[in-house]
């Protein structure tokens, strides 16, 4: 197991009304090594422990987007471990960007997508993936494996299954769709959605089915935070986290960046002006948006 340190992060936001000063050990882990027949698809997993004197007993599993790597997020996990999260980011199969099934005509193709990637069921003609590398499987033999290292990882797997009660799915962009169809499939601490889902139906003007189902997590533990001038269409976006909360009109909070969040709502939006505007949502300038959502998934 290959150990990386993170220095010490200076984080110019205020949590829990101080400045957090904290150094966090991250952990790659390379998929192979959790299970046979699994593979590095991109990077190693990362994996970090909760720093400093909060501990929540809560886990934050974090899912890229198309074609990210879990190394990618190091400086998103360390901010997460220093609120007091257990955090682990995924490799996974990502390489098929969402929007292929933006203008299917076919209307469970978003359904289809997700459930080959999440599970591996072979339902999908636009993904390629086996039980043995979805994202339940990959996720599931990676607690297996840090439980058998650590004691303390032992809290957040039973009878050799996760305990979806203490795990807060978390994704950006591709990431943020899986993560919510994990809580429609699983009863979760919460849901966090950075920059997505993508899955609006242009051919029928409406959100992807599945985002209406009826969900094992309650629909006001989902929070997600946009940018209203993201490439992939902020309308529809809005629209498919509406569909997910079950509500036919939703509010939004505009946020700013290195401020706190005063709000009582599940959508926070920024116009921040930056290149990477799709990206932006997970920019160390948020953590004060990040702990806010984090915080209201899972009270």
């Amino acid at each position: 197991m290959l150990v990386l340190r993170a220095p010490l992060l200076f984080f110019a936001v205020l949590l829990s009304s101080v400045a957090v000063r904290a150094q966090v050990v991250l952990q790659s882990v390379p998929p192979e090594a959790t299970g046979s027949g699994l593979s590095t698809i991109h990077s190693p997993h990362l994996v970090a422990k909760p720093a400093g004197k909060d501990n929540h007993h809560q886990l934050l599993v974090m899912i890229p987007g198309t074609g990210g790597s879990a190394i990618h997020f190091r400086t998103f996990d360390s901010c997460f471990a220093t609120m007091g999260y257990y955090v682990v980011t995924l490799d996974y199969v990502n390489n098929v960007i969402t929007t292929v099934c933006s203008k299917s005509e076919d209307s469970t193709c978003f359904d289809n997508f997700r459930q080959e990637i999440v599970f591996g069921s072979p339902v999908s003609d636009r993904v390629e993936v086996d039980s043995v590398n979805s994202l339940v499987n990959r996720l599931t033999k990676l607690l297996q494996y840090l439980a058998k290292k650590d004691a303390a990882w032992g809290a957040f797997v039973k009878n050799g299954q996760p305990c979806w009660d203490k795990i807060i799915t978390a994704g950006h962009s591709q990431g943020a769709g899986h993560a919510a169809y994990f809580g429609k499939r699983f009863k979760l601490r919460g849901v966090l959605m950075f920059s997505g889902p993508q899955d609006y139906l242009q051919y029928f003007n409406a959100p992807a089915h599945w985002q209406w189902e009826n969900g094992r997590t309650p629909v006001n533990r989902y929070y997600a935070f946009l940018h209203t001038q993201d490439p992939f269409n902020y309308q529809y976006q809005v629209a498919d986290v509406a569909a997910i909360n079950h509500r036919a009109v939703t509010d939004t909070t505009m946020v700013q960046p290195n401020a706190p969040v005063h709000s009582i709502r599940n959508i926070l939006v920024t116009d921040i002006n930056k290149a990477d505007k799709h990206g932006s949502t997970v920019g160390t300038e948020f953590i004060g948006v990040w702990k806010y959502m984090i915080s209201g998934a899972t009270r």
